[in-house]
């Protein structure tokens, strides 16, 4: 038997070459299969379903006999005994989701850390010998009265060359007195803003010298494969170097890959990206830098670094412009990061009059009270749910996900993104039916059902569950409901940020009807029916006008810091006013927890 063998995923012909004893979920991972991988890989979360077609793998495990229908297996239990052939499920599939980049933009001055020029110097002759770095740092001074005292080494390189090919008309890139880049005259240098989430990506290229975005997208976050969590990675990361390389890889090859895409787009060449700003939670941070991860897992979850900094492109692997600079914003402690420095940047919570809470929704959830001059900071695990995970028919948002649902005179009404045939529920759906089904009385206080309250009320394996989308309907392949387990996913996760935001208030002795506003952040507070999220006890209970969704001020807040220093130094001064508050450790925090797990 060869030392290694062929994995082959169908349909969608990747295949990768791994040692004997390699897990399917490994293979996978080398042949860039994104699957499903909710527990980072334990064999507890029974995402990652396969079916092997070809060949000889080891028995299924006790879980997998327990669990799992005739044929299938999970691919982080399985291991290759030999070449073998791979089918994979849609719903193992780590499907593009709905990534929101739109954001509540705020006008700034312009003040890029990288400034263009267009110079011509003299060409050389018998009498003129100078060096060409040296003709060009001359041209640049008479020309324009800049002075510089070095050129990157890359830089420096393609000079000789690049002068000539340009017939001595090029446009020099400056960063903090070095010649940081070389291009064509008339060519205006490109910055790259990226917020690094939990699950996806978001990445927008802008003109720094007229700071118009000029493309944006958004995708999936690769690590996803590595586990759905913050703890998830944080142990695939500890299992070894060779780990934790491979996450950061996995990230900064998507990141390679975005710029390019941007820059299609746009008609431009990555090549001319001089500058971009990441921004992502703390975990997402020190993964994307390279920084040992295990003492954010451990209390008293202290980060390895806390200050903003800054590095050439080329030390991260990024295919850049040659002397491109990466700068990334200040955290502010173990679970609260950069982009909550960006959020707060971007929505100026840190400058507002109004008594004003601040929440960007996610896996972590990070929350923020402004009152009185003072910034308090907390996070709490409100868990997956909100992305669809640990919900039975749940998903992400992408096509076909049931993302809004009302009940009208007992009949259920829903949508489905982009209208397609439903296959599974996200997260705004999950929370539209559990306010709906509270507010008719299906629902207890707790979370249970009453089984006699709804005709679509029933009892499947024991269990009450409540039946969404029959089998057939609307080209439906299957039954989706909502089982009381769901429920009490989201009874936990809400409870967690609402436990979150009563802490903070006490911190400062307020009571909720004093908060006069409300902002909601990120990709699923954009898309969340705040009229749900109140019904549910997630929110404070306060008038609807209170409250404002903002989409992705993560990603608006790193743009911010893109095109103006000034910012960065806003950023710096935010991370340092704001006084953090460790939910883990504080008495209260029991209590408001334990208080919000009711339906109102």
């Amino acid at each position: 038997m060869t030392d290694e063998l062929t994995v082959d995923f169908e349909p969608l012909g990747r295949r990768a070459r791994v040692p004997q004893g390699a897990t399917l979920l490994e293979a996978a991972r080398q042949a860039g299969v994104g699957l499903n991988a909710i527990c980072g890989g334990m064999g507890a979360c029974g995402t990652c379903r396969v079916r092997v077609v070809a060949g000889e793998v080891s028995p299924p495990t006790e879980t997998e006999r327990d669990s799992l229908a005739e044929g299938f297996r999970l691919a982080c239990q399985t291991r290759v005994l030999s070449d073998v052939r791979v089918d994979v499920p849609p719903t193992s599939i780590t499907a593009p989701q709905r990534a929101q980049i739109e954001g509540h933009e705020r006008p700034v001055e312009l003040d890029p850390a990288v400034l263009g020029f267009d110079v011509t110097p003299t060409t050389p002759s018998m009498t003129d010998l100078r060096a060409d770095a040296t003709r060009l740092r001359d041209a640049l001074y008479q020309q324009h009265g800049i002075a510089v005292d070095r050129c990157d080494h890359v830089a420096l390189c393609q000079l000789p060359t690049l002068l000539r090919e340009h017939e001595w008309h090029i446009h020099l890139m400056i960063r903090d007195g070095e010649v940081i880049a070389i291009a064509p005259a008339g060519t205006s240098p490109l910055g790259l803003a990226v917020d690094i989430g939990t699950t996806k990506l978001a990445a927008y290229m802008v003109d720094l010298e007229g700071g118009e975005t000029l493309a944006a997208t958004g995708m999936m976050n690769p690590q996803i494969a590595y586990g759905e969590d913050v703890m998830a990675r944080i142990v695939y990361a500890m299992d070894g170097e060779t780990q934790a390389r491979e996450l950061q890889r996995a990230l900064i090859g998507e990141l390679d890959n975005v710029a390019r895409e941007l820059c299609a787009q746009a008609g431009r060449d990555s090549a001319e990206i001089v500058e971009a700003v990441l921004v992502g939670n703390t975990c997402m941070h020190h993964l994307a830098l390279g920084l040992p991860v295990e003492q954010l897992g451990l209390a008293p979850y202290v980060p390895a670094l806390a200050d903003s900094y800054d590095l050439k492109a080329r030390e991260l692997g990024l295919h850049l412009a040659p002397g491109a600079n990466i700068h990334l914003l200040p955290n502010i402690a173990g679970f609260v990061g950069a982009d909550h420095v960006a959020m707060l940047l971007a929505t100026g919570l840190h400058e507002t009059n109004e008594i004003t809470v601040g929440l960007d929704i996610g896996t972590n959830t990070e929350i923020s009270l402004a009152v009185d001059g003072r910034l308090l900071s907390c996070s709490c695990a409100s868990g997956p749910a909100f992305e669809g995970a640990h919900i039975r028919d749940g998903m992400r948002a992408a096509p076909g996900a049931v993302e809004r649902v009302q009940l009208v005179d007992g009949q259920v009404q829903y949508q489905t993104i982009d209208g397609a045939p439903p296959v599974g529920i996200c997260g705004s759906g999950i929370l539209d039916v559990v306010a709906e089904l509270r507010r008719i009385g299906v629902l207890r206080a707790n979370g249970a059902m009453k089984l006699d309250s709804h005709p679509r009320v029933r009892v499947t394996d024991g269990s009450s569950e409540f039946l969404l989308v029959p089998a057939g309907e609307r080209d439906a392949l299957r039954d989706l409901a909502i089982t009381r387990k769901d429920i009490n996913e989201i009874q936990l996760a809400k409870a967690a940020i609402r436990a979150g935001i009563e802490v903070l208030l006490g911190e400062t002795g307020l009571e909720a009807e004093q908060v006069e506003r409300v902002v909601v952040a990120g990709a699923f507070g954009t898309y969340l029916d705040v009229g749900s999220a109140l019904a549910v006890g997630m929110f404070p209970p306060l008038p609807r006008e209170r409250f404002v969704q903002v989409g992705n001020a993560a990603g608006i807040g790193a743009k911010l810091a893109l095109v103006s220093r000034h910012c960065r130094r806003v950023a710096e001064e935010i991370a340092r006013r704001v006084e953090y508050v460790e939910l883990t450790t504080h008495p209260r925090f029991v209590e408001n927890y334990m208080a919000a797990l009711t339906l109102p």
